[in-house]
């Protein structure tokens, strides 16, 4: 069983920066990918963003250019880097991994806040 556990998230102002970090547990082994999703009150979980085994990043077209997805294999942790921060990115955001095989990502984590608010 992976678990995952995201910290990192706050209060940041327009404009702002913050880095989100998920530190992974289990058998790695079986994880094709991993990534972020978030979900703001009302609205559908989006992907922000995963990565692949083999680096291959892909990014919603609301985060390009603004969020970076990171890892470190040997602490088996994934960094997102979020820059230049609006107010609609105000959401719960999730830490996701996806095993072999499989359409859909497995594993979530408890989610950490992110606002960003003047």
């Amino acid at each position: 069983q992976v678990q995952l556990v995201e910290s990192g998230g706050g209060l940041v102002q327009p404009g702002g920066s913050l880095r989100l970090s998920c530190a992974a547990s289990g058998p790695m082994f079986s994880i094709y990918a991993m990534g972020w999703y978030r979900q703001a009150p009302g609205k559908q979980r989006e992907l922000v963003v995963l990565i692949t085994s083999d680096d291959t990043t892909h990014y919603a077209d609301s985060v390009k250019g603004r969020f970076t997805i990171s890892r470190d294999n040997a602490k088996n942790t994934v960094y997102l880097q979020m820059n230049s921060l609006k107010p609609e990115d105000t959401a719960v955001y999730y830490c996701v991994a996806g095993a072999w095989g499989e359409d859909e990502f497995d594993y979530w984590g408890q989610g950490t806040q992110v606002t960003v608010s003047s």
